[in-house]
């Protein structure tokens, strides 16, 4: 795989130059870095959306097919106290890699996916402090290794990620999404690369057998560093526990009023469309539609909506011409036709006339009346539900779901909340306490703090002045 002391171009990525970050303006700016033998840049501003463009995104896809050992890379000085994400892969809401850095609890974290579910490995070490480091995350089955500054920080066993990345999976560089997990800071010379044991491309020194004076004086070093973070970690401890103690005294319940009625917290109750279960919780009304059970037609049929009715039913299917319709779809043959319980029936509606040129007739899907291209297909009832869109496309409207909801059993028409609190997609600094609402979450101070922002808290209340 090594060409002479580089690396074959066929099994690595520099991301830095695909991203083509040299035309990028918003949000980065190239600086010096390290060392000037490639170009580094300064992530400075929120307002940036750096991610691969498809032709990367097949190239990273072919790579990570059928190969379960690869390291990421990176250079970087990341801006002291701040978190962010140094690189993620993702699809969705759903990562298959994710390194994030945290300043405000000093920590290292890697998100992936093991049998469709989102697993996180944290490791406690300070890398944002002003200054630059050498990163380095190998995974070899499920075998981990992180180094840092050419010294191997930490060596686990973890569940094998998975590595079967879909069409829609893409690649964001000092971001998670359009909207969160911003980098702040300095990032230079990053790469994935697909060998055994890549770090050794980082650090050569490191492919020696017999150990150093200068591994053991960075074994010592880690050594106290970790007795210290263990000191620390003992303080908060104690405080914590003096603090709950505290708390045992006092019960303070906050309900919701709905329709004139009132809750009282940890009340459920069903909404009048029957589709929907909701729960007071602290003050807030959570409602998450009822969760259909999984609905397998037999090969004849297929799942469609019906009125009244909250979950997809088994409805018969037509096929013509190769093309398969559901319940209620239309196809245009010499006449229209539509899909009623297996058979396609004959339309005689008469189509309205247009108000455009013929070439600008749209005809829409699984519809027989042309329409105007840039028709409002949403203006026609299209049903979303309240945490969804409606969006219209060139010949369907669609739903989608706002910021901080999730489709719900992919249906994208009815969305639920997510819990940012709970999946740690917040940004509650130290002090605070991650509270969860409808498609967002606010960070509360602990008790005898002042708030310093909408994500941070610091000092005492003097309580006696």
């Amino acid at each position: 795989t090594a060409v002479g002391f580089g690396m074959d171009p066929d099994l690595q990525i520099d991301i830095i130059t695909e991203l083509d970050l040299v035309n990028t303006t918003l949000g980065v700016t190239q600086v010096s870095g390290l060392h000037n033998a490639s170009k580094a840049f300064l992530f400075q501003d929120t307002e940036r959306e750096i991610h691969a463009a498809p032709h990367v995104t097949e190239k990273l896809i072919e790579l990570f097919q059928n190969r379960s050992e690869f390291t990421f890379l990176a250079t970087l000085q990341q801006k002291a106290l701040t978190s962010g994400v140094i690189l993620s892969i993702r699809e969705l809401e759903h990562s298959y890699f994710e390194l994030e850095s945290s300043g405000l609890r000093d920590e290292i974290r890697y998100h992936y996916r093991f049998n469709g579910k989102t697993r996180t490995e944290v490791f406690p070490y300070r890398l944002a402090d002003g200054q630059w480091h050498r990163i380095a995350v190998s995974l070899s089955a499920s075998h981990l290794l992180l180094h840092v500054d050419c010294n191997r920080i930490y060596e686990r066993v973890i569940d094998p990620p998975e590595t079967n990345l879909t069409p829609e999976t893409n690649l964001w560089l000092g971001q998670r999404n359009r909207k969160h997990g911003f980098f702040k800071g300095v990032i230079q010379d990053v790469k994935i690369i697909f060998i055994p044991n890549g770090y050794i491309t980082q650090c050569p020194n490191l492919n020696r057998t017999c150990p150093t004076c200068s591994d053991f004086l960075s074994l010592v070093q880690g050594i106290m560093d970790l007795q210290e973070l263990l000191a620390k970690m003992t303080a908060k401890l104690n405080y914590a526990e003096t603090r709950l103690s505290q708390l045992e005294d006092c019960h303070c319940e906050k309900t919701c009023q709905v329709n004139g009625l009132i809750y009282r917290d940890k009340d459920s109750w069903v909404e009048d469309d029957h589709c929907r279960n909701c729960t007071c919780k602290s003050g807030v009304v959570e409602c998450r539609r009822m969760s259909c059970p999984p609905l397998e037609c037999p090969p004849d049929a297929l799942p469609v909506h019906v009125d009244s009715q909250c979950c997809k039913v088994c409805k018969a299917k037509c096929i013509y011409g190769g093309k398969v319709l559901a319940e209620g779809q239309r196809v245009l043959t010499k006449s229209c036709r539509e899909c009623r319980n297996g058979v396609l029936v004959k339309v005689t509606e008469t189509c309205p006339p247009l108000n455009c040129s013929e070439k600008d007739h749209v005809l829409p899907e699984n519809q027989c009346c042309s329409v105007c291209r840039g028709h409002n297909f949403c203006a026609e009832g299209h049903r979303c539900g309240e945490n969804s869109e409606c969006k219209n496309w060139n010949t369907k409207a669609t739903c989608e779901c706002k910021n901080g909801y999730l489709s719900v059993q992919g249906d994208s028409a009815y969305c639920e909340d997510i819990d940012e609190c709970a999946a740690k997609m917040h940004y509650c600094h130290a002090n605070t306490v991650c509270v969860n609402l409808p498609g967002s979450y606010r960070c509360d101070c602990v008790a005898g703090y002042v708030r310093v922002d909408d994500f941070s808290c610091t000092g005492r209340v003097d309580k006696c002045g």
